[in-house]
C-alpha cells in the first residue's frame, strides 16, 4: 500500500474515533474523557497501519508494541486518576466560558483538534509500519533505549504521584519525592523522551528524518502550551510549590539547588 493512502485511512479512523469520543463526552457531559482516548487513539492508527501493510519485520512488530504498551498504560493511568471525580478543571473552565458556543467549540478546539495533533505526532508510526527495511541499525538501538528510558520517567513518575495522592496526610500537599525531586514534571519528561526515542527508530528507514514533526509538536505542547504552562498556572500563588519550583529544575532531571 503507498504511503498516502496508509495517512488516508489513519485520518479516516482517527476523525471517527474523536467524534465517536464527542458524543460520548456530551452524554457523560465530561469533555476530560478526551484524555483517556488519547493513547488509545495512537494504538489505533498502530494496528490499522500494521494490518494493512502485507507483511511485516520486526519494525513493524516493535513499533506497534511500543505503542500498544505506552498508549494502554496511559489510558488506563488517568482511567484510575479520574475514578470518582467530575471534568478536569481545564475542560470545566471552557465549559463555562464558552457559553452557547459550548458545543461547536467543544468538538472543533478539543476532538478534532486533538485528532489533528495525534495525527502529526503519529507520522513516524505510519512511516515504520510502512517500510520494508529489516535488520538492527545504530538509530534503531539507540532509539529503543531512549524510549525505555522516557516510558521508565512517564510510569514512575505517574506511579509515585498516584502513590502520594492517595495518603490523607498529603492532601493539599506537593509531591516532592522520587523523580519529582530532580524535575517538576518527570512524566512529561518521560513522555517527551520516548517520542525521541521512536523519532530515532524512525531514522532506521527511508525518509525516517521527516518524522521530527512528532517530537518536535509533543515537546512544544508540553512546554510551551497543554502541558506545563496549564498545569503550573494551576499552582499560582501556593507558597509551597514556589519553593519547591526554585531548587527544582522544571522539565529536564538535575540535582535540585540547595
Amino acid at each position: 500500500m503507498e504511503m498516502i493512502d496508509l495517512i488516508l485511512y489513519s485520518a479516516a479512523a482517527v476523525f471517527l474515533y474523536m467524534t465517536v469520543i464527542f458524543f460520548i463526552a456530551l452524554i457523560k457531559k465530561d469533555n476530560s474523557i478526551v484524555d483517556i482516548a488519547w493513547g488509545i487513539g495512537f494504538i489505533l492508527v498502530a494496528f490499522l497501519t500494521f494490518s494493512l501493510e502485507k507483511g511485516f519485520t520486526s519494525r513493524h512488530i516493535l513499533i506497534t508494541t511500543l505503542i500498544f504498551l505506552w498508549g494502554t498504560r496511559l489510558a488506563v493511568h488517568i482511567l484510575i486518576r479520574k475514578k470518582g471525580k467530575g471534568e478536569d478543571f481545564r475542560y470545566a473552565q471552557w465549559r463555562k466560558d464558552w457559553g452557547k458556543w459550548f458545543v461547536f467549540r467543544s468538538f472543533c478546539q478539543i476532538f478534532m483538534l486533538q485528532a489533528v495533533l495525534l495525527l502529526i505526532i503519529a507520522y513516524p508510526i505510519v512511516l515504520i509500519n510502512h517500510s520494508t527495511e529489516e535488520g538492527i541499525s545504530f538509530f534503531y538501538v539507540i532509539g529503543v533505549i531512549i524510549w525505555i528510558k522516557g516510558f521508565f520517567y512517564e510510569a514512575v513518575g505517574d506511579y509515585q504521584l498516584i502513590k502520594f495522592k492517595r495518603k490523607e496526610e498529603n492532601r493539599g500537599k506537593i509531591m516532592t519525592q522520587g523523580l519529582w525531586k530532580y524535575t517538576r514534571h518527570p512524566n512529561y519528561f518521560g513522555e517527551t523522551l520516548l517520542w525521541w526515542g521512536i523519532f530515532l527508530i524512525s531514522l532506521s528507514v527511508k525518509n525516517g528524518w521527516t518524522a521530527i514533526v512528532s517530537p518536535v509538536l509533543i515537546t512544544f505542547l508540553l512546554l510551551k502550551v497543554s502541558g506545563i504552562p496549564m498545569l503550573e498556572k494551576k499552582y499560582a500563588g501556593n507558597k509551597e510549590f514556589t519553593e519547591y519550583a526554585k531548587k527544582t529544575s522544571a522539565f529536564i532531571p538535575w540535582f535540585p539547588k540547595k
